[in-house]
């Protein structure tokens, strides 16, 4: 587990807001992205009948939609251990395998972090 104090704020940012879309949504999971000019985008998971997308790839294409070409890092907030190798490519994707995913719990702790490699 990472001590949420010793992240950078920024990425601290990110995974308040990643934990708020969770909580403010009654979803699954809640996700957020900086890209390379430090805006965010925040996501919850999507569930409906004919599109599912975790929080963290609605999240990236939120950021493609909006104009984003790179991303610096990504949080996702989940009860899940890890993140789908899905999830991961979509932030290599806009990315780069270097693009750290902090993966936290639904208390906000980080406990890990991983490449999107």
């Amino acid at each position: 587990m990472t001590d949420n104090n010793a992240l950078d704020p920024e990425d601290r940012k990110i995974v308040t807001l990643a934990r708020s879309a969770r909580a403010r949504n009654g979803v699954a999971e809640g996700a957020a992205v900086r890209d390379d000019t430090g805006r965010t985008y925040v996501a919850g998971t999507v569930e409906l009948d004919s599109l599912k997308l975790s929080a963290l790839r609605t999240a990236v294409a939120m950021a493609v939609a909006s104009g984003a070409t790179s991303l610096e890092a990504a949080a996702v907030v989940t009860e899940a251990e890890g993140v789908p190798a899905e999830d991961r490519a979509a932030v290599r994707d806009l990315g780069g395998p270097g693009t750290p995913v902090l993966v936290a719990g639904v208390d906000g702790a980080v406990r890990s972090t991983t490449s999107a490699g």
